[in-house]
């Protein structure tokens, strides 16, 4: 057993646990009633998408929350980077929780309940990716995982992370860029920046383990990457088929996940591998993870100032002097 130290020099841990404290948010703070009317202007195919990304969203953020981080930080010596992998956790569940606030707002319980409950798990292609994923976090479950079972699982954290999921956020941020939904919108965006650096750091993690690897241990994890991420790009491409066929937006939902696919790359420190077209200069946009000035989305912005360090309030501060 031993303590965790922060009483050292600053470094990326550092940046990440302090990023991760400043991006804090829950879901209470916006609005989502004030997406109904633009709720109730949607077509029913339109609807049925939103619902259904939101579901799958959802999801994979559950299985983020319970299984990705926790597991990964069981197999992480470092106490620092075990504590910002365990608040990147409960972030996850707190996103999986706001597409819950936007359904309690938006649709009756009972649809919320079929979507969570039934179309998820019966979801083929949702399930797939959510099977495979799972399956190198659960290889952490023995307490003597390899260290190439802990790169993998790394790898597939920041596929989740910075390529799978962003087939779900194309289409809030889509709608948000036109002025519609807004307010969902920014709870979107707020999860999106946090994904952007969730994924960051899980890669650099992941680059770490790789360079401690021995020569076949690498070559081994190299052709097992390739093969994971041809497979779920294959899977993401007819589950966005699917979802999005029927509104037109499938080949450029398609264009940003393979944009988003050379992301997760980079951020395991390897080569893109797609050459994908421009898609939708809206939901490109939606991409900037800087600072919004309400331009973008018409709620609250990306660059407000948490309050910390606020000294409390004593019995002293109600003496007043009497004139």
């Amino acid at each position: 057993m031993n303590a965790v130290n922060w009483n050292v020099s600053a470094d990326y841990v550092t940046t990440f646990w302090r990023q991760n404290i400043a991006q804090f948010w829950t879901e209470e703070e916006f609005p989502v009633s004030k997406d109904i009317a633009a709720w109730d202007a949607l077509t029913e195919a339109e609807r049925t998408v939103y619902k259904r990304v939101l579901a799958g969203l959802t999801g994979l953020d559950t299985l983020q929350g319970g299984e990705g981080m926790p597991l990964i930080s069981l197999h992480i010596a470092d106490n620092r980077k075990r504590a910002v992998l365990s608040f990147m956790g409960a972030m996850e569940q707190i996103h999986a929780k706001s597409y819950s606030h936007i359904f309690t707002t938006l649709i009756p319980s009972a649809e919320t309940e079929y979507l969570l409950g039934e179309w998820v798990g019966g979801q083929r292609h949702l399930t797939y990716k959510a099977g495979r994923i799972s399956d190198y976090y659960r290889r952490l479950l023995r307490p003597d995982a390899r260290p190439s079972d802990v790169y993998m699982a790394c790898v597939a954290s920041v596929f989740l992370e910075s390529f799978l999921f962003y087939s779900g956020f194309y289409y809030p941020l889509y709608l948000a860029g036109q002025g519609r939904m807004t307010t969902s919108g920014e709870i979107i965006r707020k999860i999106l920046l946090d994904e952007s650096i969730h994924g960051v750091f899980v890669g650099m993690i992941a680059q770490e383990i790789r360079a401690k690897l021995t020569f076949d241990e690498r070559a081994a994890v190299e052709s097992e990457t390739d093969e994971l991420l041809a497979d779920l790009y294959d899977n993401e491409v007819e589950y966005t088929r699917e979802i999005y066929g029927k509104i037109g937006l499938a080949d450029d939902v398609v264009r940003y996940v393979e944009y988003n696919a050379n992301k997760a790359l980079m951020n395991l420190g390897l080569d893109p591998v797609f050459s994908p077209a421009p898609f939708s200069p809206i939901v490109e946009n939606g991409l900037d993870t800087g600072t919004k000035n309400h331009d973008f989305f018409s709620q609250k912005g990306d660059g407000y100032v948490m309050a910390l360090n606020i000294e409390p309030i004593r019995d002293e501060d109600f003496v007043f002097d009497r004139p």
